[in-house]
Formats: C-alpha cells, structure tokens, sequence
C-alpha cells in the first residue's frame, strides 16, 4: 500500500508503524525545509521532482508531480525538466519520469480559462 505523506496527512491517522518518520515529514520536512523564504515553493517543487527523477525515486514522484503542479509549475515545464534531466541522469529515468507525467496529466482536470479579452 501507497503512503503519501503532505501537509495534509494529518487530517487522517498515519499508520502506527511510520511513527516518528510521520512526525519528522509533517513537522521538519513540510513544517519548516517547505516554508522557508530562501526558495519559493514552486523553486522547491522544481529541485525536488529534479532530485527524485534523477535518482530514480518513481514512487514519490506522482505526488511531487501533482504538488510542483499546485505550486504553479506547469506540466510543459515540468516535461522539460525531466528531458533535461534525461541527459545527466539517464535516458531510463527521464523516460519512467515522463510516463508518470503523462499519466498524472491525465488525471488532471482542465482548469476553466477565462475568455480572452478582445481589443
């Protein structure tokens, strides 16, 4: 079974075996190494899924896919992302990276836009 953990998770019980690694993520990893000022949130998401993808992390990776999406990354810059990375970190890792991309893509919703403004 998946666990995902976000700042979010607290609104349902972590299983009794993540213990102290739920409190750390909560608190540490998403509580404080999230909110600090010297990097934005979508700066973070970018490092991150860069991090994951070119360490071959698959599992964690639709969550922060999904998250560097909330954070205002787009999935186009996202794709870049991960086709640079193909380069440096390897053509397998860059191609599974994508595939979950395309999936979560997917999965996503069209946000409305609103109409241009004609002049």
């Amino acid at each position: 079974m998946s666990f995902a953990m976000s700042p979010t998770s607290t609104d349902r019980p972590a299983p009794t075996f993540t213990g102290k690694f739920a409190e750390l993520t909560q608190d540490l990893l998403f509580g404080d190494i999230w909110q600090r000022p010297e990097l934005s949130p979508r700066e973070r998401s970018l490092v991150t899924v860069a991090a994951l993808v070119a360490l071959y992390r698959l599992e964690q990776l639709p969550f922060h896919l999904q998250r560097a999406r909330d954070n205002g990354v787009s999935t186009a810059q996202l794709s870049e992302v991960i086709t640079h990375l193909a380069f440096y970190s390897g053509w397998p890792t860059a191609a599974s990276a994508l595939m979950l991309l395309e999936q979560a893509a997917g999965e996503q919703q069209p946000v409305p836009q609103p109409a241009a403004e004609q002049e």
